[in-house]
């Protein structure tokens, strides 16, 4: 399985953003914009409670599992490996929704002196970061779910494998 990359992430952030900043402003000018749901930041947030929790019980179980605890759960690895594809899952779509309302909160910006666009960037801004949680965490749980032999799959002055 393949690990995410940040720069992946970041792209598809930036060109969601991009393209909803023009979206917004060409909707604007038809008269109405879509709004800012207040559900938003709060079902990114939940997501990234749900990878955060899943994370540390993952890596209390793996600990106790290295340390020969006795009476330690293992970790099935299909069920680890479902949890990162769930992580991964997580991370591309937060990216993809966090960049589509920060493109629309830049936008929004322009109209503070409205009460209601105002909130709107507000819940906007709060996407953005739960979004960012959501990456954080799903960064977290991948890290988490690595195999010992990942780390060191291209030692130093090694060809890496094609």
């Amino acid at each position: 399985m393949r690990e995410l990359r940040i720069r992946v992430l970041a792209g598809v952030f930036v060109v969601a953003g991009i393209l909803s900043w023009a979206g917004a402003r060409l909707w604007n000018s038809i008269g109405t914009l879509p709004s800012v749901p207040l559900a938003a930041p709060i079902v990114l947030a939940l997501i990234a409670v749900v990878l955060l929790s899943t994370a540390l019980s993952l890596r209390a179980r793996l600990k106790a599992q290295r340390e020969r605890r006795p009476g330690a759960k293992g970790v099935d690895p299909l069920m680890a490996a479902r949890a990162v594809v769930f992580g991964q899952a997580s991370a591309l779509v937060a990216a993809l929704v966090a960049g589509m309302y920060g493109g629309t909160g830049v936008f929004l910006l322009e109209l503070l002196d409205i009460p209601a666009r105002r909130d709107q960037a507000v819940y906007a801004g709060f996407s953005v970061l739960a979004g960012i949680g959501v990456i954080a965490a799903a960064m977290f749980l991948e890290r988490v779910c690595r195999l010992p032999e990942d780390e060191d799959q291209n030692p130093p002055g090694a060809e890496p494998a094609a």
